[in-house]
């Protein structure tokens, strides 16, 4: 079922969705499926996968020369995926990347998706290499998101790369992206960033699902301003809970996101990590029971491949 059908159905009930990495290479799914099942109780209606860009490494070959290797940490969303709707019957959402990707490799992939009856997507640029200071994009790639979107609508509307190909299959897929409450970290402003996330909605795309953020004010401003330009869709705020004193600086740093001074305060009091996530749990509570008010129409969760603080919240909450 598509995402916004998961909406329509709800009738203006917030349910509970969340996010799960890959398990890194060499590890069982089998752990995936412990953090999946600790939040089962809670119905979610869909799970999004994430997808995760090649590294470039150098190898010392031991004679004086280095080797650059091409490695996957997380390989396996579209496996994942295909395994959670046979096991759990819940729809999931694989995130699909500009980076790492050619035209032609992103309709290869979407095409397996559609065999495996996946109806949703979430199209995103993607983040650059650790080797590069700015994002660039395969050979024959998508330079932006808005573009990744327009490939998947033609596909679609039956339009594949191959334009001699005749009685061509239309597709099917229910196509979310990005946005940034805060503004993404390359926007020269909020207002540039909004403009870009209209090309994106104008492309085609069906829903928004929004970068973390600790202050509910900054996520309904910007739905605020969305609206103001003209964009209709879903916009589900994403969340996502403190759990050590590092992400205090690392979390304004690496994302743009400010830190309400209230939460930056109570974290600065803990005598631990486990202080820091119990503060992290109730700041999301109370962020979620604000956000239900305004009827939002998910309550999307970041889980980082753990569950237990993600379950403690929802327990609060739903």
């Amino acid at each position: 079922m598509k995402v916004t059908e998961h909406i329509a159905k709800a009738k203006g009930k917030t349910q509970f969705t969340f996010e799960i990495l890959p398990p890194l290479k060499g590890q069982h799914i089998n752990a995936l499926f412990k953090s999946i099942d600790a939040l089962n109780e809670f119905k979610p209606p869909f799970i999004d996968v994430t997808y995760h860009r090649e590294e470039h490494i150098y190898k010392d070959r031991g004679n004086g020369l280095l080797e650059l290797k091409v490695i996957k940490k997380r390989p396996g969303t579209v496996g994942i995926c295909a395994a959670i709707q046979s096991k759990y019957k819940i729809d999931a959402v694989p995130h699909i990347l500009c980076g790492g990707f050619s035209k032609e490799d992103t309709e290869n992939l979407l095409v397996d998706l559609d065999y495996l009856e996946i109806d949703n997507v979430v199209a995103l640029r993607g983040d650059s290499i650790k080797s590069e200071t700015y994002f660039t994009p395969n050979k024959d790639g998508h330079n932006y998101a808005n573009e990744l979107v327009q490939q998947i609508v033609d596909l679609n509307q039956g339009n594949y790369l191959d334009k001699e190909l005749l009685n061509s299959y239309a597709t099917h897929f229910c196509i979310g992206v990005s946005g940034y409450p805060e503004k993404h970290m390359e926007a020269p402003s909020l207002e540039s960033d909004l403009y870009f996330l209209k090309k994106k909605v104008k492309a085609g795309a069906d829903y928004i699902i929004t970068q973390m953020f600790f202050d509910n004010q900054k996520f309904f401003d910007f739905v605020t301003k969305a609206r103001e330009e003209g964009i209709t869709v879903p916009i589900i705020p994403g969340l996502k809970p403190l759990s050590t004193t590092k992400q205090l600086n690392m979390i304004p740093h690496r994302f743009h996101v400010d830190l309400p001074e209230a939460l930056i305060k109570e974290v600065i009091k803990c005598k631990d990590n486990n202080a820091v996530r119990q503060v992290g749990v109730e700041w999301c509570i109370q962020q979620s029971k604000e956000l239900m008010t305004a009827d939002v129409p998910f309550l999307h969760y970041y889980s980082m491949g753990k569950s237990d603080n993600i379950k403690q919240i929802a327990e609060g909450v739903f």
